[in-house]
């Protein structure tokens, strides 16, 4: 019997990681789509006073439509994943360009991870089109129009450009001249990288998509100043987005870093909540902030990009790692030219990871869970518990958010917690508030 051969066995780990991962999101899916359809037609009785049936039924028939084309992604996405390695995809592409613009240890690399960008976009742009034209135009939720669409398209398109190209650059660079730690000096760059986009896209990138103006509302720029006064929060300004533009889905959010933070309502929002909601759904987003959670947030990005960093900066030297992915790695000796295998071993890291990365993901939707129930709970502190239910019930019911999600769905994806069970943590913080303020008493 022939033993198995290193890259063998890396493509056996893949199939079976592969299988996993597909058989985890029909089957989450699949129970979803299950829960949702078995409540349909009746409100869960804690919403029957303040959700039409009406209401409900939209609801989960926008969430199977949008777990139903969920599979044809899924399929979708497999097949290029298995087209891009095991069917030798990435490999063709490579050869390619070795082909046409020869073993350049730059530019060959550059073009590659250009090119490969490119092709996976244009792979994308069906299913893209299909959610916001189809699914979010059946729904009511869609006020994009094909010039917004376009626009956005180009822009995007010249910022991929005008950004990810130097950045690219870079990182091959670093990859090719700092040796066997290449991959602590691309960590750092990618934090400053990323710390910088932080101070510079709420000025700079995000107003080239939408509108940015000043709150005009004076009674309510006049609730949220009293509000962040007493949270001892300060931000450079008090902004309303026009996301009905593109989208009838409210929301706000806080934006930038250091002295660079700002608030941003979505115009959405300002119509579908009163006054004292929008204060308390801010309060929630100011608790993030005082339980450190963006902070939290930012530093376990870093650490685990510095984590997955490190196992490419391994994986990048075993010739298995590209064998058994369908990739036959550049031999310098043979191409006649220094020819690396940094851009083969980033695009082969990054098709994979999210096959391996699903794993994770129960863990990650624990802590953000956690983390809302925190922010509910500094709402309730600072505005009660009566005007957060209320704009979440609002925000559910605007929103299409089904009110009857399967329990493991929920666990494995949920970032936040479903509507019945965070009304009874708001329910739960308002108690002991009361018993606190009655013991102090």
């Amino acid at each position: 019997m022939t033993a198995t051969t290193p890259a063998e066995l890396a493509t056996l780990v893949f199939s079976i990681a592969l299988i996993a991962y597909a058989v985890t999101r029909v089957w989450l899916a699949s129970r979803q789509i299950r829960a949702v359809a078995r409540h349909r037609d009746a409100v869960p009785a804690e919403f029957q006073e303040t959700i039409p049936l009406a209401t409900h039924q939209r609801a989960a028939n926008y969430t199977v439509a949008k777990l139903r084309f969920g599979f044809v992604e899924l399929i979708v996405s497999l097949a290029v994943l298995l087209g891009w390695t095991l069917l030798g995809g990435l490999d063709a592409l490579n050869g390619l360009l070795l082909h046409w613009i020869g073993p350049r240890p730059l530019l060959q690399p550059l073009a590659l991870l250009a090119a490969f960008a490119i092709i996976s976009g244009l792979i994308d742009l069906p299913a893209t089109l299909y959610q916001t034209f189809v699914i979010e135009e059946r729904f009511g939720f869609n006020h994009m129009t094909w010039r917004i669409w376009f626009a956005d398209l180009a822009k995007s398109t010249l910022l991929g450009l005008a950004i990810g190209l130097p950045l690219a650059a870079l990182v091959l660079w670093l990859m090719q001249v700092t040796g066997e730690w290449w991959w602590l000096w691309t960590w750092g760059a990618w934090m400053a990288f990323s710390l910088l986009m932080l101070v510079i896209y709420p000025t700079l990138i995000a107003p080239l998509f939408n509108k940015f103006e000043p709150l005009q509302d004076e009674a309510l720029k006049g609730r949220v100043e009293q509000l962040m006064a007493r949270c001892g929060f300060a931000a450079k300004g008090l902004f309303v987005m026009d996301g009905s533009r593109r989208s009838a889905h409210g929301n706000a959010y806080f934006t930038g870093f250091g002295a660079a933070k700002r608030v941003v309502f979505f115009d959405t929002l300002l119509r579908q909540l009163d006054p004292p909601e929008v204060e308390a759904v801010l309060a929630h987003e100011l608790g993030h902030y005082k339980r450190r959670h963006v902070l939290k947030h930012i530093i376990g990005l870093f650490v685990m990009s510095l984590i997955g960093l490190a196992i490419l900066g391994w994986l990048a030297n075993q010739i298995w790692f590209y064998a058994g992915l369908g990739v036959a790695p550049n031999m310098p000796a043979l191409l006649g030219g220094d020819v690396p295998n940094n851009a083969l071993a980033l695009l082969l890291f990054m098709l994979v990871a999210p096959v391996f990365g699903l794993f994770l993901t129960p863990l990650m939707s624990y802590f953000s869970r956690k983390h809302e129930f925190e922010a509910d709970a500094y709402s309730v502190e600072q505005t009660g518990p009566e005007h957060l239910s209320q704009a979440l019930i609002k925000l559910h019911k605007d929103n299409a958010s089904t009110l009857t999600p399967d329990p493991w769905y929920v666990r494995f994806y949920y970032s936040h917690p479903p509507a019945e069970e965070r009304l009874a943590h708001l329910r739960a913080a308002a108690a002991r508030i009361s018993h606190a303020a009655t013991q102090a008493t």
